[in-house]
């Protein structure tokens, strides 16, 4: 602890205050956070941490990061993390053995994390039959509702793609969706409660996915609690099929069934569903398209784009200007 800015763990280590186990965990994390924060805020940052460490224990400190980088976080930073942490998404291979059990290895970014709890938490719950108790472990129930969840989507008869999509409900603020670099929404209702989900991302989610987001004006003011008139439906979406008829990132061949309805003006922005403002992405041009900030346009022979970093809010400015005042 012989940094400066760690006397306050020092200090809660000598009054007996806080194990020494727990102001190692606190100040390994502190360490790590130290080159993230924004200026004036780590004294603040570390009093919280030694604060949950006394009361909580060192796992419950390690779960702080996050919110710490979405409230006292230099511009970015979260959103930077979690594009990163998009790569290590991953499903291995099964190992099967003689019985035909197949073992797999699952890794999540947050945003699959929270997606994954919110579809299959309620599969999961314990189903008591006829009255006696649901004896399955909780691994099993999970494992069961994920196959249940696999079942469903296969049995989609629908024709456009992978409907009906999770429910993630999110509370942001609206100037963290419509333009902010810090802050985050906060996942709620599910087994990931207090996911927290950077603004670029709940910009890219809010096109297609299904979040529910509950737009806070302030402190408290809910201003939009809804998804109606913000998702395509199959019926738009079956359009642009013929339309687009795939991802129209320039030079990609994916077809129109892996793709998500893009909303060319972003709904945060004010953009509305519908075909005009709509163009079929892939998972990956998506969140290109969200990331470098690029804008496009339906011209005569389909999506246009302007592969300019930043196009989109050169647009934006652009339409802010030409507005009265």
């Amino acid at each position: 602890f012989a940094v400066p800015g760690n006397a306050p763990v020092k200090t809660a280590v000598e009054s007996g205050r806080l194990p020494v186990t727990s102001a190692a965990t606190v100040a390994r994390q502190v360490d790590l956070l130290r080159p993230l924060l924004a200026d004036g805020v780590e004294e603040s940052v570390i009093t919280g941490m030694v604060d949950v460490a006394a009361a909580h224990g060192p796992a419950a400190c390690r779960q702080l990061r996050a919110g710490i980088l979405a409230r006292h976080g230099r511009d970015g930073v979260l959103q930077a993390e979690q594009d990163a942490a998009a790569r290590f998404v991953s499903l291995s291979h099964p190992s099967v053995d003689a019985t035909g059990i197949a073992d797999y290895r699952l890794t999540l970014d947050p945003v699959g994390h929270a997606a994954l709890e919110a579809a299959i938490g309620p599969l999961s719950a314990p189903q008591p039959l006829d009255g006696d108790p649901d004896l399955r472990p909780a691994d099993r129930r999970r494992g069961e509702a994920l196959m249940a969840l696999v079942a469903r989507a296969v049995a989609t008869g629908d024709g456009t793609g992978p409907h009906p999509k999770t429910t993630l409900l999110v509370q942001v603020d609206l100037d963290t969706l419509r333009t902010g670099l810090t802050g985050a929404g906060v996942t709620l209702g599910d087994l990931a409660t207090g996911t927290h989900l950077a603004p670029e991302t709940l910009r890219r989610l809010a096109c297609d996915a299904e979040i529910l987001p509950a737009v806070l004006d302030g402190p408290s003011e809910i201003l939009d609690l809804g998804r109606t008139r913000r998702l395509f439906t199959p019926g738009q979406t079956r359009r642009l099929w013929l339309r687009d008829g795939g991802c129209t990132f320039p030079g990609c061949d994916i077809p129109a069934r892996w793709t998500d309805a893009h909303h060319l003006t972003h709904w945060a922005d004010g953009g509305t569903t519908d075909l005009d403002n709509a163009a079929l992405l892939c998972g990956r041009h998506h969140t290109t398209v969200h990331t470098r900030r690029l804008t496009g346009h339906l011209g005569p022979h389909g999506i246009e784009w302007n592969l300019t970093h930043g196009s989109y809010d050169h647009l934006l400015a652009e339409r802010a200007a030409r507005e009265p005042a």
